[in-house]
């Protein structure tokens, strides 16, 4: 039997096969709950499911939406890159033993 060595992420479960990619994911999720509890404090009207949808959304997307905030902001209405690769493409599925 062949050990896998697998890092979890406390905040949602999710799986990685590295450190980088699991710390990365972490970070990511980290920005989306500041920019969550940002948009419930300023914000009014807003559901709490919105808010975490918002934060997720940007968090994800900080890349571009720090390239608008200098000076670009044509690049929050392109398309987004495909060589980033998605969500699920940098999670590890485990599978039961049979």
């Amino acid at each position: 039997m062949a050990v896998v060595a697998v890092w979890k992420c406390d905040r949602d479960g999710a799986m990685f096969d590295n450190k980088k990619d699991a710390e990365e994911h972490d970070k990511m999720l980290e920005l989306a709950a500041n920019i969550t509890a940002l948009i419930e404090r300023n914000v009014d009207g807003v559901s709490e499911d919105a808010c975490e949808e918002i934060g997720l959304m940007l968090a994800k997307r900080r890349d571009v939406l720090a390239k608008a905030c200098k000076g670009k902001p044509e690049a929050l209405l392109e398309e987004e890159e495909s060589s980033e690769p998605a969500d699920s493409e940098n999670v590890t599925p485990l599978a039961a033993n049979q």
